[in-house]
C-alpha cells in the first residue's frame, strides 16, 4: 500500500503522516527534508540558491545524514527549501529517490507536496492536508520560539503566504490537491482528532468511498 500525503506548511502533514506510517507499519519518508537539506548544503557551500548546476550536483550526492534536525527544522532552510524546490533539475535529481522509496516492496508513505500528482499518481490513498494561514501561522511560530527563533507572527504570516505562491505558482510539480486525494482540513482539529480523521479517511478510500 502507497500512501501519498501532501499539503501546505505547518497544516499538520508531517505530524500525520509520522503519526499514519506507525498506524499502518509503514516506512515513511519526509521528501520536503530532501529540500531543505539541499538548501542548507547551499548555504554551508556558498551556493547561490538560483544556480542550477550545482544545486543539482548537490542534490545528486546528498546523505541526511550530514545534517542535524535543528538546521533542517529552521526558517532560512524552510525559505531555502521552497526556493530550490522550484528549478526544475534539483526536482529531477531528486525524484528518483521518491519513486524508488514509494515502489519498494511492502509499500511506503511520503509526505510533501506533489506525492499524489508527481511522486506516486498511483498511490492507493492521497491526502491533502491543509488550514487557515493564520492558524498554520501561529503553529509555525510557537515552533519557531520554542527553537529560540524570535521572528515576529506578522512575519511568519507573510512569509507562509509567500511560500505558498512559490510552492503552487512554480512550473514544474506545482503543489496541488490531486483529483482523486481527499482533504483534509486542520484549522479547527487537534492533532489527535487530525489523525483521527486522517485514519477513517485512509480506511475509507481502502474500502472504496473516498470520503473524510
Amino acid at each position: 500500500m502507497i500512501i501519498a500525503i501532501d499539503g501546505t506548511t505547518a497544516s499538520g502533514k508531517g505530524t500525520i503522516a509520522r503519526r499514519l506510517s506507525g498506524h499502518y507499519g509503514l516506512p515513511h519518508m519526509d521528501t520536503g527534508r530532501l529540500y531543505r537539506a539541499v538548501g542548507v548544503a547551499a548555504m554551508k557551500h556558498g551556493v547561490p540558491l538560483d544556480a542550477a548546476g550545482p544545486l543539482s550536483d548537490l542534490a545528486r550526492s546528498l546523505d541526511l545524514n550530514d545534517f542535524i534536525e535543528h538546521e533542517l527544522r529552521s526558517a532560512e532552510a524552510g525559505k531555502a527549501a521552497s526556493i530550490v524546490a522550484a528549478i526544475p533539475s534539483v526536482r529531477q535529481a531528486l525524484f528518483e529517490l521518491q519513486r524508488a522509496f514509494a515502489m519498494q516492496a511492502g509499500g511506503a508513505l511520503l509526505d510533501g507536496r506533489d506525492i499524489g500528482t508527481v511522486i506516486a499518481p498511483d498511490a492507493d490513498v492521497k491526502l491533502w492536508v491543509d488550514a487557515d494561514v493564520i492558524q498554520r501561522s501561529v503553529r509555525r511560530w510557537k515552533e519557531l520560539v520554542g527553537q529560540g527563533d524570535l521572528t515576529p507572527l506578522e512575519t511568519v504570516v507573510e512569509q507562509l503566504k509567500i511560500r505558498d505562491a512559490r510552492d503552487q505558482g512554480r512550473a514544474d510539480a506545482p503543489a496541488a490537491m490531486a483529483a482523486d486525494a481527499i482533504l483534509i482540513d486542520t484549522t479547527d482539529l487537534t492533532i489527535d482528532a487530525a489523525v483521527e480523521k486522517a485514519v477513517a479517511a485512509v480506511e475509507a478510500a481502502l474500502a472504496g468511498g473516498k470520503t473524510a
